[in-house]
């Protein structure tokens, strides 16, 4: 019996691993080459929910254009571990013919495990109608999906430039003001990977700056830490500057 309102199913600690650290693999990795989508396609369409979820899940492990069709519509299905999973296997298998359907299915799906792993999705289908629901989701979504939100903004890097733009307030946001540590570790981590795309700009200092504040000012050492490798992955000289006067100082 599913209770897709018990929001407190998902554990913040433990979501950093991987996007689907709460799924059991399909079979050994020894085994993974013997999976044959030949066999698994036709099961997309199995009419017990056991079967579909099973093939959705290979298809986490497998890429194959074929199977996008069949995924897009069991983000529908009546079972969330099958909704679950064929999230994923889009994840794997990103399609622009994909994205309204994860959007729409993030907007409306109760379970939290589902819209971590459409976020997760949405990500990877690197599209820029992503960035208002990701944003959103980011700003108000439970704490397991609003880590997902941050990592998949920060996929909007090769998107454009005005996705990029628009991608770093609900991150610096985040990185200030967000009551999880593991979310602010996230967005620093975002931030870090978008400013690299920036040119010298106000929307870049703007970025550092909050980078900045996160490695002086928050109160959890694994955040400072974070902000301080994205500082150090830019490669911003006002922000190693300060790095390096801080640790002088014996700031820490």
């Amino acid at each position: 019996m599913y209770d897709e309102d018990d929001l407190s199913l998902l554990d913040v600690e433990v979501e950093l691993a991987s996007p689907l650290d709460q799924m059991e693999a399909l079979t050994d990795e020894s085994e993974l080459p013997q999976v044959d989508p030949e066999e698994m396609l036709p099961l997309l369409e199995h009419p017990e929910p056991q079967q579909r979820m099973l093939a959705a899940r290979a298809f986490c492990d497998i890429e194959d254009a074929r199977a996008i069709p069949h995924l897009i519509r069991l983000l529908n299905d009546t079972c969330p571990l099958v909704r679950v999973s064929a999230a994923y296997g889009i994840g794997r298998n990103p399609s622009l013919d994909a994205v309204e359907p994860l959007i729409e299915q993030l907007s409306r799906d109760l379970n939290g495990y589902v819209r971590k792993g459409v976020v997760w999705a949405l990500g990877n289908c690197r599209d820029r109608q992503s960035l208002a629901p990701l944003a959103d989701a980011l700003r108000t979504d439970i704490p397991a999906v609003r880590l997902w939100a941050a990592s998949a903004l920060a996929q909007m890097a090769g998107v454009g430039y005005d996705v990029v733009v628009g991608a770093i307030p609900p991150l610096i946001e985040a990185l200030v003001q967000d009551s999880v540590a593991a979310v602010r570790s996230n967005s620093a981590w975002a931030i870090g990977q978008l400013c690299k795309e920036l040119p010298s700009n106000v929307v870049y200092a703007t970025a550092i700056d909050a980078l900045i504040q996160a490695f002086a000012e928050d109160k959890d050492l694994g955040v400072r830490e974070d902000a301080k490798s994205a500082i150090l992955g830019v490669g911003d000289p006002r922000g190693l500057q300060l790095i390096e006067t801080l640790e002088q100082e014996g700031w820490f």
